[in-house]
């Protein structure tokens, strides 16, 4: 089928040869596309929205044919969410909680922990849990170990495949969307776990945390001349094992209790000897948990970078671990399996993803466990450690060949080890009374969701199939043939009801009426036609209105639109005789003035008063098909990029009096005959014959205003003539210019000075000023409020010191409301120095003196937006060129700010240019200039050097916040930043900007320490902007 555009035209085409009283129902029928052949399914690949027959392409595709039925809900099958036979439980990852699940299921995997919290008795919790019980409502256990206690009686007995550990979290108190340290949490967790079941009277739960996971070690000093040995014994609940430079466990292990010698300044004090001596230092390690936890430190700090980084390197570890070795003296029973191995999959130390690897204590079976998801590890699954990261690393290292029952891993942080017995003991041990009936009225609430999720699927696929079996029944009955009746339904409905996801609304025709209540003629590309069996079924099932039958195709806007297709066709003959004519020079007897504006845009009034609004005139610049002649650029001025102001035709040159406007470069006149043909268009607007004289208030007023242009000049000349140097800010009085013999000097208000300033420039665009007012430099008690000290100083922007001659002017040129004088004399001090004195009249107001110094300071400390400037040194004031210059972009910088332009082939890498601002002025290689110290309040006029950067900052934001800004503007790490301002170093990051004296306009010094090489590092310090505050908060500390 032909598109959409293509249709519409030849919809009316008609009209070109039908007058409007001629027109009838087959033109109605043909207007409305009533007769167009409708498209066959199969070869319209799509629905023509041209074509109120083409019923294809509406969605019916879906119903057609056999349809599954799982395709008539969008449930998942509750029986999907239930528990498998002899599987473990996994937890839900509420956004950031992979860390703490990980650590939960190790937990609960060990039987001897898992007994002995399943024995925490806390009575009025029981009694609690009973209760809700009862009363069938919520429980909610009060502590973490009553939580985690919940949890893992869920874990044991739950009949779903995943439960949601909010609980739990909640207790501890941690955010869900921040990621922490997985081997803090575990350091804190058993501290806080050891702290709570320590009140317990039950000496298996009361010591169930040293038993199964705490050890002994000695520090043991050994003294090199004596041999005296000291030893200091310690508890430890993991080992740590720096990996760094190592491929195995066991050398890490080696590393660990390897002997160090004291020597040199690290020399040890022998008490035995009195002084100081040479000695040895190692681990001894005297007992061994059950559970032996190894820490393998594969995140580290980074002294490069000032934050942590993550060794990504292989280090292959055994299913079996003897630690009799490393132990003096032992029994032989410190043997130990392989029982957990936990996992970060990442290569950042700041995000990735945790896993564990756990092995069933009673089948001896390995499971993978991710969060939501677990999977039993078999097969060529069975590589403990083994995860794909998350993302590659930029030189990922080949894993190493591992001999058997020997494994490998870059990803593996924690590892697991269990001592073997020599029998192994059964200890069945069942979950609480009161927590199994918890547990099962959890589990009876699932089975309730399940039933109502599986009756929601039910009557779903019944609503389906019944939808399936209407469309399947009315589609092949929608279309109407040619002589069938039929009536109009709209397309956007007939999708709808075709759309499985959305529910059917009842039919609503109202918006594609015409004002007559009838269909509109336009809006017949959003209808359908179909036939008026089916159409009756739909408002029988779906209700709604009005119909639109054979009898809604209103006549009286086909006629309308009749009319005005014809128009607009003589329009366009019209343009282009108008183009003609009015290049046409009019004689001198005959003609009319014409707004040029408005010969611009007389076509667009035209089709607007004709109420055609076409888009293809507005964007062709009123040309059809581009033939029409164009008016010369001589005759009318090219048209404006702003919008010229809605006026009617000719009402351009109409003054405000009414009469023809002053202005004749706005109008010119044409023919009589162009005039007359416009005339028809706008038979009301303004007319003024060729010989008409212009509006003679207008031309009055004009004169006035010459006049007074005049008038205005001539006082700017005058005024800048007496008071010259006052114009130039030259030979302005201050301390150190004032003549002995002149005593007194006189103020005014510096904006009064820049008001007359900017009259002198521009006489002929600012009014003059005519009077000074100098009461906004007084208080309400009548007082002063600025020293002489002050005014030549930092009151100087408000206030303004003329000479006595100059006020003398001032009072004959302008009205002044009150004199302020500054007297001076000169006292003889006992001393023998003459020192001078200035009194000021009227005389200061020390108390609101007091409060303007005061609101001063507090704007001063107390901005919520302003600028600063960060201006980098380095050896010789050249720039240092970044490490990183694809980074060196600031964020923060104002976007009024601009470079000064530089010559050709010199770069500033420290500088970013944008557009707009103003120009800095750059200063020469000897750094400062001499009135510029650094710190002190800048001018308005921000000139900005090179090597420096400005930041947009506010008072309450911490020297840390300001330093993140500094590396992302220099990319220099907080830690390399030496930051001063006034010679003063800023170094306490706590502190606000306000309280460190840092104020708008400041200059602050940054001294950089050597620049980072290392890409991926910056990479690193750019993902922990934000300060890394761990724990902090959190119900781990809160112990």
């Amino acid at each position: 089928m032909a598109p959409r555009l293509q249709l519409e035209k030849a919809a009316w085409r008609w009209a070109d040869t039908v007058r409007p009283e001629d027109v009838g129902q087959e033109h109605i029928e043909t207007a409305y596309r009533v007769r167009l052949e409708p498209c066959v399914r199969g070869v319209c690949r799509r629905n023509c929205k041209g074509n109120p027959n083409c019923l294809v392409g509406l969605g019916e595709h879906v119903w057609l044919g056999e349809i599954d039925e799982n395709s008539f809900h969008n449930i998942d099958d509750p029986n999907s969410e239930r528990r498998k036979k002899d599987t473990f439980v996994g937890l839900t990852n509420l956004g950031a909680t992979c860390y703490v699940n990980t650590f939960v299921q190790v937990w609960f995997l060990n039987m001897e922990f898992r007994r002995a919290l399943y024995l925490y008795e806390n009575l009025r919790s029981v009694a609690k849990a009973e209760e809700c019980i009862q009363e069938d409502k919520e429980y909610e256990p009060q502590s973490v170990c009553e939580q985690l206690q919940y949890l893992f009686a869920l874990l044991q007995n739950s009949n779903r495949r995943y439960i949601d550990p909010s609980g739990f979290i909640k207790a501890l108190g941690l955010d869900t969307g921040q990621q922490q340290d997985a081997q803090e949490f575990s350091k804190l967790f058993m501290s806080l776990l050891e702290d709570t079941l320590s009140k317990q009277q039950n000496p298996d739960v009361r010591n169930i945390i040293q038993n199964q996971f705490c050890g002994q070690c000695a520090y043991v000093t050994v003294c090199s001349l004596c041999g005296r040995e000291s030893k200091c014994v310690s508890k430890f609940y993991e080992l740590e094992l720096n990996i760094q430079g190592h491929k195995q466990l066991t050398d890490c292990i080696a590393e660990f209790l390897k002997e160090e010698r004291l020597e040199g300044d690290n020399r040890y004090f022998c008490e035995n000897c009195q002084s100081k001596q040479n000695a040895t230092r190692k681990i001894r390690l005297l007992d061994l948990p059950p559970t032996l936890n190894l820490q393998l430190m594969r995140f580290v700090f980074d002294r490069q970078t000032g934050h942590k980084k993550k060794l990504n390197t292989y280090i292959g570890f055994s299913e079996t671990l003897d630690m009799n070795p490393s132990l003096e003296g032992t029994d032989g029973r410190f043997v130990y399996d392989l029982s957990a191995v936990l996992i970060h999959r990442g290569v950042s130390a700041y995000s990735g993803h945790y896993i564990a690897h756990v092995k069933d204590p009673q089948t001896g079976e390995w499971y993978k466990f991710n969060d939501e998801e677990i999977e039993k590890m078999e097969g060529k699954k069975l590589q403990l450690g083994i995860e794909e990261d998350l993302e590659q690393s930029k030189a990922p290292a080949r894993k190493p060949k591992c001999a058997k029952g020997i494994h490998c891993s870059r990803n593996a942080y924690m590892l697991v080890y269990r001592r073997k017995s020599d029998e192994k003991e059964d200890v069945p041990f069942e979950v609480p009374a009161f927590l199994q009936k918890l547990v099962e009225l959890d589990n009876c609430k699932f089975e309730e969701w399940c039933v109502e999720m599986s009756e929601m699927r039910r009557e779903s696929v019944d609503k389906g199939k019944a939808k399936h079996e209407e469309v399947k029944e009315l589609y092949q009955r929608l279309p109407a043939g040619a002589g069938d009746a039929y009536e109009f339904v709209s397309l956007e409905w007939l999708q709808k009801w075709l759309d499985e996801s959305t529910p059917t609304k009842a039919i609503d025709n109202s918006k594609w009426l015409c004002p007559h209540g009838k269909l509109h003629p336009d809006k017949t590309s959003m209808m359908k036609r179909i036939s008026a069996y089916a159409a009756e079924i739909f408002y029988q099932r779906y209700g709604g209105g009005p119909r639109l039958k054979a009898d809604a195709l209103c006549k009286s806007c086909v006629v309308e639109r009749c009319r005005l297709l014809r128009l607009k066709n003589q329009l366009n003959e019209d343009y282009k005789t108008i183009c003609n004519l009015v290049k046409v020079t009019a004689s001198s007897d005959e003609g009319f003035w014409v707004g040029k504006a408005s010969l611009r845009r007389w076509r667009q009034l035209a089709s607007e008063q004709l109420g055609q609004q076409d888009d293809e005139l507005d964007t062709s610049n009123g040309n059809v098909n581009g033939d029409a002649p164009k008016m010369d650029s001589d005759d009318l001025p090219e048209e404006k990029k702003e919008s010229e102001p809605e006026l009617g035709f000719n009402e351009d040159i109409v003054c405000e009096h009414g009469g023809l406007c002053t202005g004749e470069s706005e109008r010119k006149v044409i023919t009589d005959e162009a005039w007359y043909k416009l005339k028809v268009y706008f038979p009301s607007a303004p007319e003024f014959r060729h010989n008409q004289e212009s509006c003679s208030q207008c031309k009055v007023l004009e004169m006035e205003g010459e006049k007074n242009e005049a008038l205005h000049k001539m006082m700017a000349s005058e005024q800048k003539a007496a008071l010259f140097n006052l114009f130039q800010d030259k030979n302005r009085p201050s301390a150190a210019n004032w003549p002995q013999e002149i005593s007194e000097l006189y103020v005014v208000s510096q904006f009064f000075v820049e008001e007359w300033r900017k009259f002198i420039r521009r006489p002929t665009r600012c009014s003059p000023v005519l009077s000074l007012g100098n009461s906004i430099l007084l208080c309400p008690h009548g007082g002063i409020m600025f020293t002489f000290s002050n005014m030549t100083n930092e009151d100087a922007r408000l206030v303004a010191l003329l000479w006595p001659e100059e006020w003398e002017i001032m009072r004959k040129l302008f009205i002044v409301d009150y004199s302020i004088r500054i007297s001076r004399s000169f006292v003889t001090e006992g001393d023998g120095i003459v020192a001078a004195q200035y009194v000021s009249e009227p005389e200061m107001c020390p108390d609101c003196r007091e409060g303007l110094l005061c609101q001063q300071q507090r704007d001063m400390r107390e901005y919520a937006q302003a600028t600063i400037y960060i201006h980098k040194v380095v050896d010789n004031t050249k720039v240092m060129k970044e490490a990183a210059p694809e980074l060196n972009v600031s964020s923060s910088e104002p976007e009024d700010e601009k470079d000064d332009p530089r010559p050709e082939g010199e770069i500033d890498p420290d500088f970013h240019q944008t557009n707009g601002g103003v120009k800095r002025q750059k200063v020469s290689s000897q750094g400062h200039v001499s009135h510029h110290k650094q710190g002190i309040r800048r001018s308005t006029r921000n000139r900005k050097v090179r090597g420096e950067k400005a930041l947009l900052v506010s008072a309450n934001q911490t020297l840390k916040d300001l330093k993140i800004q500094i590396m992302h503007a220099f990319s220099v790490a907080p830690f390399d930043q030496n930051l001063s301002i006034e010679g003063k170093v800023l170094s306490d990051d706590s502190a606000t900007l306000g309280d460190l004296g840092i104020i708008p306009e400041s200059v602050i010094l940054l001294k950089a320490d050597e620049p980072i090489a290392d890409y991926a590092a910056i990479d690193d310090v750019m993902q922990v902007c934000m300060p890394e505050e761990g724990f902090k908060g959190t119900g781990l500390l809160g112990h």
